[in-house]
C-alpha cells in the first residue's frame, strides 16, 4: 500500500475515550487509511515518516467556540490554535460577516476592533448569503478547518437593528427565512449570546420561534445564557426551556458561575443539568480552563444603552449617563450587572489604544478610576467615550474548585472562547486572555498531568469526537480509516501553556506536529505556513 505520511510508534489516543495504544498510522491524500499494529505497515512505501516515539497521535481539536472570524481575516495560519492543536475552529457566538444586508450598517463592526480591514470590509458587502464569507476565507487560505453557527444578534440585526421592541410575526417569519438560508448553507444552528445588544433584545418566545426553524434542519441552538451571576439559575432554566419547547438540542457556552457571591450556585447548576438528561432533554457544555473572564468593558453597563444604535450618543449624554449610573449601582436583575458581580477590583481593561490611556492598560478599573480622582461606574463610561469602541477586558470572576468539578462531567467539552493570533502582530494590539494561546495545553498539563482530574483520554475526547458528535461532524474528531487526517503529535510530559494574564503573547509548547486534511501545518512546533482548512458544515448541508 502507497502511502504519503505513516506517523510510526506513538501512543493513539484515538479521541472515542477509549484506552490508549500502540499503533502505526497512515495517510494518503487527506484520509486516515490504517491504524495497525506497529511495523505492519512497510516504512518504504511512505512518502513520508515521522517517528512519534513517546508522543501521543490524537484527532486534531476542535474548538466549538472559536472568535477567529476577524483574526482569520488578518493572518489565515491561525498560529495561537494551530500551535495548540487545533484543527478545525467553530464561530458565530456574537456575530457573524454574513448575511449581509438589511438594517445592518457595517458587516465587520469597527466599534470591536482596534484596526480596521477595508481590503475586507467593502468585500464583505457583497456576502448576501451565510456561506459566502466561509468561502471567501478558504478561497484566500486558512490553516484549520472552519465552521460556524448563525448569530443570533446578525439575524436580529439584520431584521430589526437594534429596536429593543419585540420581533412583529412578520419579523420573525423573515428572521426564519435566513435561519433556512443559513442552515441550506452548512450553518451548525443558531448561537445567542445573551447579555449582549441586540441578543438581550429577544424574548424567549422569539428565540423559541427560531429555534424551531433550527430544529427543522438538524440543528443546535448554543447560547451565552442570558445571565452566569444573579440569575444564573433562571437562565438556565429559559435554555432547558427553549429545548423543550422548540424540541432542539441546546449546548451551553462556557458554563460558569460569575462572582464570588455566586460560587455556592455551580454544584446545583451541574445537578440541574444531569436532571434534565435524566429527564430526556438534551443539553450540554463546555468550558475554558481558567478562574478569568473575557469580553468588553461595556458589559458593565445595561445593554439598553446600545439601543437605536446610539451607545456612544448615550455616554455622552449627561441625563442619560446619570440614568446608567443609577441602573449600573441598583441592577434592575433583567440584565447581567458584570460589572457589579466582579467588584472594580475585579476588571482589567487591556485593549486601551488611545493615546491618553495606555498607561492604564493592565490596570484593575479600582486603579485606574483612583488615579483619575472617579467613582468606578464614571470610569468606565469615560474609557468607553474616549475609546470611542468597546475594550476588552479581563474579569476575574471565577473559581477553580468549579471550573474542576465542571472538567469532570461527562457532557462537558473544551473551548477557546477566543481567536487565533500572532505574537508578532497581536502584541500590538494589547494584551489579550490567554486561552487564546494556552487552553487545551492547560488542560493536558494542568488537569491531566498535575491535578488528575481527567485521564488523558477523556481529556482528548472532551477535545475531539465529544466535539465533532454535538455537531454532527461524523468523518472528523477519530483517529480512524476513512476518517480526515486532522491529526496532532505532542509530547504527554512537556505539553504545557505559557501565555499568563500579566503576558499572554506566548505559544505553548508541547505540541510537535499537526496536520489538516493530511497536510502538516506545524512540523517540530513551527507553523509550515500551509493553509489546507476546509469549510465544515452542518447536518443540513450535509
Amino acid at each position: 500500500m502507497e502511502i504519503d505520511l505513516l506517523i510510526r510508534n506513538g501512543r493513539v489516543v484515538d479521541g472515542t475515550g477509549n484506552p490508549w495504544f500502540q499503533a502505526d498510522v497512515a495517510v494518503r491524500g487527506d484520509r486516515i487509511v490504517a491504524v495497525a499494529p506497529p511495523g505492519r505497515i512497510e516504512p518504504r512505501n511512505a512518502r513520508e515518516v515521522v517517528d512519534a516515539s513517546g508522543c501521543v497521535v490524537s484527532p486534531g481539536f476542535i474548538d466549538i467556540q472559536s472568535h477567529s472570524i476577524y483574526p482569520l481575516m488578518r493572518d489565515g495560519r491561525s498560529l495561537s490554535k494551530i500551535a495548540q492543536g487545533v484543527t478545525t475552529e467553530i464561530m458565530g457566538e456574537g456575530w457573524t460577516p454574513a448575511p449581509f444586508g438589511g438594517r445592518i450598517s457595517e458587516p465587520i463592526p469597527s466599534a470591536y476592533f482596534a484596526r480596521r480591514l477595508p481590503e475586507w470590509e467593502e468585500r464583505a458587502r457583497q456576502w448576501r448569503r451565510f456561506r459566502d464569507w466561509l468561502e471567501a476565507m478558504v478561497e484566500r487560505g486558512v490553516s484549520p478547518n472552519i465552521g460556524s453557527f448563525l448569530a443570533g444578534g446578525t439575524l436580529r440585526e439584520y431584521v430589526k437593528g437594534y429596536d429593543m421592541s419585540p420581533a412583529s410575526p412578520d419579523e420573525i417569519a423573515a428572521m426564519r427565512r435566513l435561519v433556512a438560508e443559513a442552515m441550506e448553507d452548512g450553518a451548525f444552528g443558531v448561537a445567542y449570546a445573551l447579555i449582549y445588544p441586540p441578543d438581550a433584545y429577544a424574548s424567549t418566545d422569539e428565540i423559541v420561534e427560531i429555534c424551531r426553524e433550527v430544529a427543522r434542519w438538524g440543528g443546535l441552538y448554543i447560547t451565552h445564557i442570558r445571565s452566569e451571576g444573579e440569575r444564573l439559575f433562571e437562565a438556565l432554566e429559559e435554555a432547558i426551556q427553549i429545548g423543550q419547547q422548540a424540541g432542539i438540542p441546546v449546548e451551553i457556552y462556557h458554563l460558569k458561575a460569575s462572582g464570588r457571591r455566586n460560587w455556592w450556585k455551580f454544584p446545583s447548576v451541574l445537578e440541574r443539568i444531569e436532571r434534565a438528561r435524566r429527564d430526556g432533554i438534551d443539553v450540554t457544555a463546555d468550558v475554558y480552563p481558567y478562574t478569568a473572564a473575557g469580553t468588553g468593558l461595556a458589559s458593565v453597563l445595561p445593554p439598553w444603552v446600545a439601543a437605536g444604535g446610539r451607545f456612544y450618543e448615550n455616554l455622552r449624554d449627561p441625563a442619560m449617563r446619570e440614568r446608567i449610573r443609577r441602573e449600573v449601582t441598583n441592577p434592575s436583575g433583567d440584565w447581567e450587572a458584570l460589572g457589579t458581580e466582579a467588584g472594580p477590583e475585579g476588571i482589567m481593561p487591556v485593549g486601551l489604544h488611545h493615546p491618553s490611556l495606555l498607561r492604564f492598560v493592565g490596570k484593575r478599573l479600582s486603579e485606574i478610576a483612583a488615579e483619575r480622582g472617579q467613582d468606578w461606574i464614571d470610569a468606565a463610561i469615560d474609557l468607553l467615550s474616549i475609546e470611542g469602541r468597546n475594550i476588552f477586558t479581563i474579569y476575574f470572576v471565577m473559581d477553580e474548585t468549579n471550573v474542576r468539578a465542571a472538567l469532570r462531567q461527562p457532557w462537558i467539552k473544551v473551548a477557546t472562547d477566543a481567536g487565533g493570533l500572532d505574537p508578532a502582530w497581536a502584541r500590538a494590539e494589547g494584551p489579550v486572555h490567554p486561552r487564546a494561546y494556552g487552553t487545551y495545553p492547560r488542560v493536558l498539563a494542568r488537569f491531566v498531568r498535575e491535578l488528575r482530574d481527567l485521564t488523558l483520554e477523556e481529556a482528548i475526547r472532551k477535545m475531539t469526537s465529544a466535539v465533532a458528535d454535538r455537531l454532527g461532524i461524523r468523518d472528523r474528531g477519530q483517529v480512524r480509516p476513512g476518517f480526515f487526517a486532522d491529526l496532532v503529535v505532542f509530547d504527554p510530559e512537556s505539553v504545557a501553556d505559557r501565555a499568563t494574564f500579566e503576558d499572554p503573547h506566548q505559544l505553548a509548547t508541547g505540541i510537535r506536529s499537526v496536520w489538516v486534511n493530511g497536510v502538516c501545518v506545524l512540523r517540530d512546533g513551527i507553523h509550515t505556513g500551509a493553509m489546507p482548512g476546509r469549510i465544515v458544515s452542518g447536518p443540513a448541508r450535509a
